[in-house]
């Protein structure tokens, strides 16, 4: 099978897993509105259904693409495993990240369409404070540091359990609910629903995000060390694969 052609379907991966991921998401939340006016119950099913909906993308994903489903962790995968020829490249990176916000905004319009909501009508659910861009900042820091840090550690193998469970934490602890991904962030401006985000406040969201990939990484180097590219290729690129895509007939 051509490169090009291995590339395209593990690009088809990250385009339906971030689809099926922002489905779940703008779903359930829709779901639990029309269940309960507690906003609280709300955000209870929105976390739980983002938990177990999160941990079976991972799990079935992961050895197609390495289920990033997430430019921030692209983009970790990218740097971390730069300088090694079976690290990932910048091809990668080009088919991945629009693949993800294609994904994400299919995946707020299908669940518009599941729920009788227009398929595309703008959140006007503004998101534009400090608390939440530094809420940002920290689910996002904490996500790469979560990531790379179990595969420096040699225990990628637990990332379906590991991811699910701090996200749907950190849909908690965080003021801003975690959104902790710029292309879930686009794809929830399409949706005027509990989950949306008003268009005026994603690129300050999507900013913060991009800090706390720094942070994540300054982090990740701070509490791991720097390990060798063949180290770094080996247990990180394939983010939460416990096979390696060659291994599948890549």
């Amino acid at each position: 099978m051509s490169a090009k052609t291995v590339l395209g379907r593990r690009a088809a991966a990250e385009f339906v897993g971030t689809g099926a991921l922002v489905a779940v998401v703008v779903g359930s939340g829709i779901q639990a509105t029309t269940l309960t006016a507690d906003v609280g119950l709300q955000l209870l099913a929105d976390s739980v259904a983002t938990v177990f909906g999160l941990g079976v993308l991972i799990a079935l994903l992961g050895p197609v693409s390495g289920a990033h489903l997430n430019p921030v962790v692209t983009l970790a995968a990218w740097w971390t495993g730069r300088r090694d020829a079976e690290g990932g490249d910048l091809r990668e990176v080009a088919a991945y990240i629009p693949a993800q916000i294609a994904g994400a905004i299919g995946g707020a319009v299908l669940a518009n369409a599941m729920f009788a909501e227009p398929l595309v009508r703008w959140s006007a659910h503004a998101r534009w404070s400090g608390h939440l861009w530094l809420g940002e900042v920290v689910a996002t820091a904490g996500l790469v540091l979560l990531i790379l840090g179990l595969g420096r550690s040699g225990r990628a193998h637990i990332a379906p359990v590991a991811v699910a469970s701090y996200i749907g934490a950190a849909y908690w602890f965080t003021s801003s609910t975690a959104f902790a991904n710029p292309g879930v962030t686009v794809g929830r401006a399409f949706t005027d629903t509990f989950a949306g985000i008003a268009p005026t406040s994603v690129l300050p969201f999507i900013a913060a995000q991009f800090v706390g990939l720094l942070v994540g990484l300054g982090l990740v180097t701070a509490l791991f060390g720097r390990t060798t590219p063949a180290v770094e290729a080996e247990d990180v690129v394939v983010l939460y694969g416990e096979h390696r895509p060659a291994e599948l007939g890549h």
